[in-house]
């Protein structure tokens, strides 16, 4: 049983579908919450309907200050850091022809930078309990490619090898460091995509069908939980068979 009592765990981009259904899993099995995000009232709905949830509103972009949110955000957690869920992202899709740098750089800089700088500052905090599980969360398409992505992809790959070097880093202080990678997921994203390019998706799918958020959540539960200890530096593949590594 993936049990998480007392773990004291932050989860980004928590005002989202996937990241709300990341929060409500990891609340279910005894975890305490610091749930982040940039739209308070989702975070509020989130606090009044759960147990042990904390929330507070923070942008990633803002990297000059992860340091001070990391440190605000354990301090509500009671002073302690069992888990970090970097599930915060955006896409700026255009063709790379047409591509500025400005939308090049802003998705690099949010999706991989403020990971990274996420992922630092949490470090710190669980070497004092030589113990801890962060799980970043990329994407199908950073395996694959994907049009009109070029910043999107980059920054998704990108996730995954440097979660491999930080995953060797630090396996000997106990803190395992591991990726998520989500195929096509109903979330209001894909509500907005157009039901025939919709079906054109679904047939690439042998499971025939979009995920759903909790299909993530259960992934991240696992990886946040005890039974995943000797797993580290990996990518587990939540996309109904449409991509197999």
């Amino acid at each position: 049983m993936n049990n998480l009592e007392n773990k004291n765990i932050i989860v980004t981009g928590a005002s989202g579908g996937i990241g709300n259904s990341i929060v409500k899993k990891l609340n279910k099995a005894g975890a305490n919450i610091l749930a982040s995000g940039t739209r308070i009232e989702k975070l509020e709905e989130l606090k009044k309907n759960f147990e042990n949830i904390k929330i507070l509103k923070f942008d990633i972009s803002q990297s000059d200050k992860i340091a001070e949110f990391i440190e605000n955000a354990t301090y509500e957690l009671d002073g302690s850091l069992d888990g970090l869920v970097n599930n915060a992202g955006i896409t700026q899709d255009n063709l790379a022809i047409r591509m500025s740098l400005e939308e090049w750089q802003k998705v690099i800089n949010i999706n991989l930078t403020s990971t990274f700088l996420m992922s630092k500052f949490a470090i710190k905090k669980m070497l004092k309990n030589k113990s801890g599980k962060i799980v970043n969360i990329t994407s199908v398409v950073g395996h694959t490619g994907n049009l009109g992505q070029a910043n999107y992809t980059a920054s998704k790959a990108a996730i995954v090898a440097m979660s491999k070097s930080l995953a060797i880093e630090y396996a000997k202080k106990n803190i395992n460091i591991n990726c998520i990678s989500p195929g096509f997921i109903k979330t209001a994203m894909t509500d907005n995509i157009d039901e025939k390019f919709k079906e054109v998706i679904v047939s690439k799918i042998p499971s025939a069908r979009l995920g759903e958020p909790d299909d993530i959540a259960n992934a991240v539960l696992f990886l946040s939980s005890d039974q995943s200890d000797y797993i580290n530096g990996e990518t587990i593949h939540v996309n109904g068979g449409m991509y197999m590594a």
